[in-house]
């Protein structure tokens, strides 16, 4: 893509009323656009990131045999009424029409997804079922003050797992909690996430949170750093450690960012709409349920968080925007020359890449731009690095670069 072409442009500023450095930064960088408080427009370059997310969260769901679909955003009345939560979850959104006629805004959809399997799952060989799906969400959030870290609107991955026994559900239990690690690690942040302890409230002893260290976290877990496993402040006390096999005066207080959360929810959803299946025998069983959720907006937000400087972002190469920023450094012939020659080469060799070819910007403000971006590696053209033999290339994250030549860097972009 061409810089010159990309309506978005970078801003020195944030509004005012931004007090997160993810909503700063992506803001300024021309990620996404603030509608109003916790609801956010993703423009091009942000869409980009979150739909590298997206795609990895994806893979590793359809690696232990998720089925993806998208379920309605509208959700019947009658449904929340049946599980009791039309008028006990506080942050739940109800619309009406000019009929009268009540629908709830999903800020999740167990109330959709087991009316949906009702229709056609009815024996112990339908089972085990992975339903999943990455959609839109919506809560009533009063604390959204922490950019997309925690909206009124937001996208998140939730899994649904249908079972006929305790034994199943565990063992597939296990195989999520590898999965998320695998989520975490691939989009950059693994070495600063920790799956954490938490209260499973009245369904189970446990739920599982996955925590990112970062001082802008909303949460306080105590990390062993022995074992990599975490607890959450709500469940800290001798009796938990001790069940744990945790020594409290070597556990490490810590600032967290949850990121991502795996629940038993037993017979609680299944039940009220009767999601039953006939075993060998005959004998009627209700369906056993756990659920899995990731957020992607909180999780760009997180990456944001923990992985910029004060230039400005640095995203990993797993989700970042592009591959390459490309700058073009100067208006002589030679220069222009070799800038579009390097352009067309990284496109036909499939390499993502924006190109900074705007000429009216000067090149303090393009390096400024590059940095603020985030963009893994920077390539720039210029006549110093024509006559140096080349491109001279960064890691955003490295203070020098060096000079390669155009085939070199197709070779370690292509490698990575």
């Amino acid at each position: 893509m061409r810089q010159s072409k990309l309506f978005t442009k970078t801003r020195k500023e944030a509004p005012s009323d931004e007090v997160s450095k993810n909503a700063e930064l992506l803001i300024r960088a021309g990620f996404i656009h603030k509608e109003m408080t916790g609801v956010y427009s993703y423009l091009p370059l942000g869409l980009r990131v979150l739909n590298k997310i997206a795609s990895v969260i994806r893979e590793e769901m359809e690696k232990v045999g998720g089925q993806e679909v998208l379920m309605s955003s509208m959700q019947p009345k009658e449904n929340w009424e049946k599980t009791g939560r039309w008028n006990s979850m506080d942050d739940l959104y109800k619309v009406g029409d000019s009929s009268g006629r009540e629908v709830a805004l999903g800020p999740t959809h167990e109330e959709i997804v087991v009316p949906i399997l009702k229709n056609y799952v009815s024996s112990h060989k339908d089972f085990p079922l992975y339903i999943f799906q990455i959609q839109n969400k919506f809560r009533m959030e009063l604390r959204a003050k922490s950019g997309i870290l925690r909206g009124r609107e937001f996208m998140m991955k939730d899994m649904y797992s249908f079972h006929t026994n305790a034994e199943d559900f565990e063992r597939f239990y296990e195989i999520m909690k590898d999965a998320y690690k695998n989520i975490f690690q691939r989009v950059g942040i693994g070495h600063l996430t920790y799956m954490t302890f938490a209260s499973g409230g009245r369904f189970s002893k446990y739920s599982h949170e996955f925590q990112t260290i970062s001082s802008s976290g909303e949460d306080t877990i105590y990390i062993d750093e022995t074992s990599g496993i975490a607890v959450n402040k709500e469940v800290y006390n001798d009796e938990v450690l001790n069940q744990l096999g945790l020594n409290k005066e070597k556990l490490k207080e810590q600032k967290a960012i949850e990121v991502g959360n795996i629940f038993d929810l037993k017979t609680k959803y299944s039940k009220p709409f009767d999601l039953d299946f006939t075993d060998e025998s005959g004998n009627k069983h209700t369906a056993l349920m756990g659920c899995y959720g990731i957020g992607l907006g909180r999780l760009m937000g997180t990456i944001v968080e923990t992985l910029s400087d004060d230039k400005g972002i640095i995203w990993p190469e797993s989700v970042a925007p592009f591959a390459v920023h490309l700058l073009l450094l100067g208006e002589d012939e030679a220069t222009l020359a070799l800038a579009e020659k390097v352009y067309k080469s990284l496109i036909d060799n499939n390499i993502e890449v924006l190109f900074n070819d705007r000429k009216e910007i000067s090149a303090g403000e393009k390096f400024a731009d590059a940095d603020l971006l985030g963009i893994p590696h920077r390539a720039v053209v210029s006549l110093r690095s024509l006559k140096e033999g080349g491109i001279e290339l960064k890691k955003r994250a490295e203070e020098k670069g060096k000079i390669i030549s155009l085939e070199d860097l197709l070779k370690m972009l292509a490698s990575r």
